[in-house]
Formats: C-alpha cells, structure tokens, sequence
C-alpha cells in the first residue's frame, strides 16, 4: 500500500487515452468524477512538494497537480501501460535544478 496517492481526473479523451492502453480496470470513481489514481512513497511526496509548493493533501493523503504535470503523468501512465510510474514520473515532474545558473553551486561564478 502506497503512502501517498496522486489524483489524475479523466475526461472524455484522457478516458479513452487509458482505454487504448489497456488501463480501464485501473479507473475509480472519485468524488463522482473519473480518475486514475498513481501511488507514491513518502520520499516521492517531499520531492513533489518542493517541485510544487502548492500541492494540498486530502485526508486519505492523495493531491492533484497542476495541468501540465497531470498531462506529463498520464502521458507517460499510457506509455507505460502501468500506474506503477513514479520512479520514471518523478524525473520529468521534479527539477530540483530548474531556474539556476548554468554555472551551479560551489563553481565560484567561474
């Protein structure tokens, strides 16, 4: 059992998105709306949190990132034709390094 959970809504065309790779089974009902939801660990959760410090937690511990990223997700859900993705997702949804200087840390701003 996951620690965390990240809630991706479905509308008509990501449904059919995740139909085509053979995710149907793995839709729930959420709210009375369509999801899919995507496990992560703790580590994974403190990751996302500084990559999107808005992110808010329901009491069953599940969030729902902003468009973008919940579109990188379920891209790469139906790619890999599993919800078993945050080992992948997290690399592309998480840059610890976006906005800093090419030069980096301790380089002296060589």
């Amino acid at each position: 059992m996951a620690d965390f959970y990240i809630n991706v809504f479905l509308d008509d065309e990501k449904l059919k998105k995740l139909e085509a790779a053979g995710l149907s089974g793995k839709v729930k009902d959420i709210g009375g709306k369509k999801a899919v939801q995507v496990e992560m660990s703790q580590k994974e959760q403190k990751k996302l949190v500084k990559g999107f410090p808005d992110l808010a937690f329901d009491a069953s511990n599940a969030c729902v990132l902003p468009a973008d990223a919940a579109n990188t997700l379920l891209n790469i859900v139906a790619d890999m034709k599993t919800v078993d993705v945050m080992k992948v997702a997290i690399m592309k949804l998480y840059s610890p390094l976006k906005g800093r200087d090419v030069f980096g840390r301790g380089t002296g701003g060589r």
